[in-house]
């Protein structure tokens, strides 16, 4: 296995900078160096020489394999967060044999050394990428090892029955006790609803974790633009009394009281002559239906029909100029309308759980699958049942079934990381 090296600080001037080595090589290059090495997991001031030259003052802290990050031997340098001292200790570690980690590498190192599962994995990506509270809580929890617990309290439920199946079909003409089937299938049911609970709250996981869409429709002139704008605090779409403005769909994301929400501002819908407003049209269109949410915006409180779904928000734009719900000018009824569109997210983001992504939920429904038994099925198919549920549990935390999924979800993670 290769030696490697990056920078896991964020790239340019700061107050520090860290450059991590992993690798069979990590402590040889880092004593040729700084010298002997500190004790594992212990910081100390250091000389940091290559060649003669001089390259910085710096806290150098070791970690041993098994006991780190990736499962390996380990070595960081704190060093002043100038770029040049970054750079110029990079190149010595690499002259030394140790090459440039590719995005993720640290982390899918951890992983194949069994330091952390691929859910956690997953979730240390999405705590990375978090911008609001809900997101952070959602990653933290799973990044704590809850997904992981949860599945092997599953797995320890099905291996129960399993056992209880196998001692029906090894002692079957013997004396087992009556109520072995009954044991066996309560427990089935137990993993059955967990597993649905989760698959059940995947959707509203997945849309908190990527954030919500909100699309803001009407027609031409209805005040969207400038809503646009209010909602930003900021000039992000172009305002001007001249009806199809607006072409192309223009988006905003914000932090709604602790969820991530991309507001859409739409071209205004009505027939046209003019091919480029009428592609804009159509693409409002596509992206309104698709939205988790609608804000039918118009001056006579009418709602855009054909796009009308359960829970969208109807309002009444330009209360500056006349009875209305909304005025993007004065900024009356904005705040109130935050509110109401952030009441309808959480309600919707209440059924939230651990299961976040597409992989583990397809993984949960062949587990649930496999569970589709009944009293009346031989032990022999119900035992065989049980091993593909226990498969795709096992497939959940990324312990089988994922050498395809690897490079996708590492190469989401930052170099250095």
């Amino acid at each position: 296995m290769d030696t490697i090296h990056a920078e896991s600080t964020p790239p340019g001037r700061g107050g520090i900078s860290v450059v991590r080595l992993s690798g069979p090589e990590a402590r040889r290059i880092a004593e040729d160096l700084a010298g002997p090495l500190p004790q594992a997991r212990h910081s100390y001031l250091r000389r940091i020489v290559s060649d003669g030259q001089l390259i910085d003052h710096g806290l150098v802290v070791r970690f041993d394999a098994r006991a780190s990050f990736t499962g390996e031997d380990v070595v960081e340098f704190h060093l002043h967060g100038a770029p040049i001292i970054s750079r110029l200790l990079q190149e010595a570690v690499a002259a030394r044999g140790a090459r440039h980690a590719l995005p993720g590498e640290f982390t899918q190192r951890g992983f194949l050394n069994g330091q952390l599962g691929l859910s956690e994995a997953e979730a240390l990506s999405d705590l990375l990428a978090a911008e609001t509270e809900s997101q952070h809580r959602q990653a933290i929890r799973v990044a704590d090892g809850a997904l992981q617990e949860w599945a092997v309290q599953l797995r320890g439920k099905l291996v129960r029955a399993g056992a209880l199946i196998a001692a029906s079909i090894d002692f079957a003409d013997e004396d087992v006790p009556e109520d072995v089937p009954a044991e066996v299938f309560t427990l089935l049911d137990e993993v059955r609803d967990s597993i649905k609970a989760q698959l059940d709250g995947f959707p509203a996981a997945e849309r908190l974790r990527d954030g919500f869409e909100v699309a803001l429709i009407g027609p031409p002139n209805a005040g969207k633009s400038s809503l646009l704008n209010a909602i930003a605090r900021r000039e992000v779409a172009l305002v001007t009394p001249v009806a199809g403005t607006t072409r192309d769909v223009l988006e905003v994301r914000i932090d709604l009281r602790g969820l991530a929400v991309t507001f859409l501002d739409t071209a205004g819908l009505r027939e046209t002559a003019d091919h480029v407003e009428r592609l804009g049209i159509d693409r409002a269109n596509q992206r309104a239906a698709s939205a988790d949410l609608r804000v039918h915006l118009s001056e006579d409180g009418r709602a855009v029909k054909e796009l009308l779904q359960s829970g969208d928000v109807v309002i009444t734009s330009k209360s500056d100029l006349r009875e209305g719900d909304v005025s993007a000018i004065t900024g009356e009824g904005v705040v109130a309308l935050l509110d109401r569109i952030h009441d309808i997210l959480r309600a919707r983001a209440a059924a939230a759980d651990m299961v976040t992504r597409q992989r583990q939920a397809d993984a949960l429904r062949r587990a649930s699958a496999g569970l589709q038994v009944s009293p009346s099925d031989p032990p022999e198919i119900v035992a065989e049942s049980l091993n593909i549920a226990v498969n795709g549990l096992r497939e959940v935390v990324g312990e089988t079934g994922v050498e395809d999924y690897l490079d996708e979800v590492f190469s989401a993670f930052c170099i250095g990381k």
